[in-house]
């Protein structure tokens, strides 16, 4: 169950806010909010700060009600601060005064919005989720780091070095943080959840367990190269393979070479960021290559069969006589690599190009051109030069 917990959920009744049932139909909870948002919009309340308010109150009911998910968890967690449970709800509930909204008794006296889901708060109050939450901590943190790499290595796909600083499983044991021919005993008083219980009468709190830290394990013999941490400060060197066609700012996941989870914990995850160079000649969109191909006044008017370069050497282009300046012509095959295999198209966009400086002939011929050309491509303008 996925969705944040927020304190305005146990403060706030959207139902009542949009002005319908509990039972409303998605339909009519959308008609409601329509309605509402059409007449305290500020578009037609222009300066009413009250009106703003209500406008934004009624977004933000809506954004959870009119979302059946949300609108699920939303149900649930009303439901459970109706039943009672110390601490929940706004002002008036749980405590004098009301303000933050806590569980008595919830390690470090945490906020509701502190815990990331419903199922985590769930689990919290009837400790059915400590062992989910044991698993999410029993692992080592991820890491990223950038490369960046040329045009063409990123077609043509590449290897690069890397060099990662930081705790690494340590290479005497292995990670267990156990001396070679011991291995950690299961904790005793948590029975290896990581967490205990306590009986809060009408239901029970978990915490970490005080004897094994939340990992589950006692060591009775800790290696003696990293101390029982099952992990060390050292570099890494590998490699990460750049796979054809990578888009710039792509994330590579490297499973298990992020950051040591410590003892019996798997490590985390290492993300490398690629930048890829820009090109002189290619841009990119998507899977297809561009291109900006100048041409001659008399290729395009006459047509012309001219050289273009890909990623491959270069092929032929036919250029049709009468060719506008900006037609774009596509080139199957010859653009980036896609993942999945093949490659997309390299589109070639025509540009006329107009000489700075003419010689005598060229102006000559230019002059007699104009004068033989008897249609103004301004005629459309109804204009008569």
């Amino acid at each position: 169950m996925n969705g944040d917990v927020r304190r305005e959920w146990f403060e706030k009744d959207f139902y009542k806010v949009l002005g319908v049932a509990k039972n409303a139909s998605a339909a009519e909870i959308k008609k409601a909010y329509r309605k509402l948002a059409q007449r305290y919009h500020p578009d037609a309340n222009p300066g009413n700060k009250e009106a703003e308010e209500r406008f934004k109150e009624v977004s933000s009911a809506y954004d959870v009600l009119g979302d059946e998910e949300k609108r699920k968890q939303y149900d649930q967690v009303r439901d459970m601060a109706a039943s009672g449970f110390a601490g929940f709800g706004g002002p008036g509930q749980g405590r004098p005064g009301g303000g933050r909204v806590r569980v008595e008794g919830f390690p470090f006296g945490q906020d509701v919005g502190d815990f990331g889901n419903l199922e985590d708060l769930l689990g919290m109050v009837t400790g059915r989720g400590r062992a989910r939450r044991n698993r999410q901590v029993s692992r080592g943190a991820d890491l990223e780091t950038e490369v960046r790499v040329s045009f063409e290595d990123a077609m043509h796909g590449t290897t690069i070095p890397l060099r990662i600083q930081g705790p690494a499983p340590c290479p005497v044991c292995g990670g267990s943080g156990a001396q070679p021919g011991t291995a950690p005993d299961v904790c005793p008083q948590c029975q290896g959840t990581g967490t205990v219980a306590e009986d809060q009468g009408f239901f029970s709190l978990s915490r970490t367990c005080p004897r094994c830290g939340g990992s589950g394990q006692i060591i009775e013999h800790p290696c003696e190269r990293c101390r029982g941490a099952g992990s060390i400060q050292t570099t890494r060197q590998f490699s990460v393979r750049i796979p054809p066609g990578v888009k710039d700012g792509t994330r590579i996941r490297l499973a298990g070479r992020g950051e040591s989870g410590g003892t019996s914990a798997r490590p985390g995850d290492l993300f490398v960021k690629v930048s890829v160079d820009k090109h002189l000649l290619f841009g990119r969109k998507d899977s297809d290559l561009t291109l900006d191909l100048p041409v001659t006044f008399a290729e395009a008017a006459l047509g012309a069969n001219v050289e273009v370069p890909t990623l491959n050497g270069a092929v032929k282009l036919k250029i049709p006589a009468g060719t506008a300046s900006g037609k774009v012509f596509r080139i199957r095959g010859k653009g980036a690599p896609k993942p999945k295999g093949g490659s997309g198209d390299l589109l070639v966009r025509v540009s006329v190009e107009v000489p700075s400086k003419l010689s005598k002939e060229e102006k000559d011929l230019l002059t007699r051109l104009r004068e033989v050309q008897k249609e103004s491509p301004r005629r459309r303008f109804g204009v008569k030069s």
